[in-house]
């Protein structure tokens, strides 16, 4: 069982949910869209584990993977968010959380998944935040205890979203590609130049990504 103090519910308020605050307004139903494609991206495999990753920072990624998330849980799915981004996690401050324990309490096996894994106000949707970012934490995303860790979260959860680093930032995104489904890539229109997203389409692929498909992030003004 999830443990008690992850059990209490936290008053998610943050205006970039926008899945969550305005399920019929225009983005949510973009989300939903992405949701569908992303899916509908191969035949005959489902696509249960996807990262969400993007070739800088500021690019939108982490807002992205929360609302693809939730469109998935608003569709009666069991979603588990991680936040693999050591670098800069930002999940925890969106669902007003605390980073620790988290993802690297869970790889240096301090905490078993269930324990480290927090409850939403979202029905069906589950966080496990970053963690405390240690020494080895690069390293322990490409470790064979992140794998089991992924194969035990598939056995529980009907989908998998991580909020990966930029790709282009460091190793950390393409030690990952190879334990999950399919990978999206997210541009900043404006931002993302059309070498940076070249390089990082690249970047994935030697990595052996399996991309299935990219959001064009255009920021608010």
């Amino acid at each position: 069982m999830v443990r008690e103090r992850a059990k209490v519910a936290r008053s998610v308020i943050h205006r970039s949910l926008y899945s969550y605050l305005q399920p019929s307004g225009r983005i949510a139903e973009q989300f939903r869209t992405i949701r569908n494609n992303i899916q509908y991206s191969v035949q005959n495999k489902t696509i249960k584990s996807v990262m969400i990753t993007s070739p800088g920072e500021g690019d939108g990624k982490t807002t992205a993977a929360v609302n693809l998330a939730i469109s998935m849980a608003n569709r009666g799915e069991k979603v588990l968010l991680v936040d693999a981004n050591f670098r800069n996690p930002m999940i925890h401050k969106l669902f007003q959380l605390q980073a620790s324990p988290g993802l690297s309490n869970v790889l240096s096996k301090q905490l078993n998944l269930n324990e480290a894994v927090q409850h939403t106000e979202i029905p069906s949707l589950h966080l496990l935040t970053s963690g405390q970012r240690q020494a080895n934490s690069t390293e322990l995303l490409d470790s064979d205890v992140m794998k089991g860790l992924i194969i035990a979260a598939a056995e529980k959860y009907d989908r998998i979203v991580l909020d990966c680093p930029p790709v282009l930032s460091g190793p950390d995104t393409n030690m990952l590609v190879k334990q999950c489904d399919g990978v999206v890539l997210l541009l900043q229109c404006g931002k993302s130049t059309h070498g940076m997203a070249l390089e990082a389409k690249q970047s994935l692929a030697f990595a052996g990504a399996n991309i299935v498909g990219a959001i064009l992030n255009k920021k608010e003004r």
